[in-house]
């Protein structure tokens, strides 16, 4: 019965593992699969923590928006590549912010 525990416990971290790397890959590249299409679900609640808290690191981001990072990472490189967020660094931590055209797209989604 422990063998079989302990090897359950493997597998889940082996999992872990593969996901944090592909979490990694996807944030330090800032390339989505060509297939990615944002939910404009997740957008809307992404975009309303931006307008109303303004720029903030992706770890507050994924908390406020409640979103789980890696969901989080692949709308924010969306954005950017749209042009409607802007990262900035600022106390040794990425901050996200919206741009002026993610100001306009923002006012449109949320009415």
């Amino acid at each position: 019965m422990k063998d079989t525990h302990v090897a359950r416990e493997t597998q889940q971290i082996k999992l872990l593992e593969d996901r944090l790397k592909k979490i990694t890959r996807i944030v330090r590249s800032k390339k989505l699969s060509k297939d990615f299409e944002p939910s404009l679900k997740t957008l809307s609640r992404i975009l309303k923590i931006m307008l109303d808290s303004g720029p903030d690191a992706k770890t507050s981001l994924s908390l406020g928006a409640n979103l789980n990072y890696a969901r989080l990472a692949k709308h924010i490189i969306w954005l950017e590549k749209k042009g409607f967020v802007k990262s900035t660094v600022e106390d040794s931590k990425i901050n996200v912010g919206l741009s002026e055209k993610g100001r306009i797209f923002t006012s449109m989604i949320l009415e």
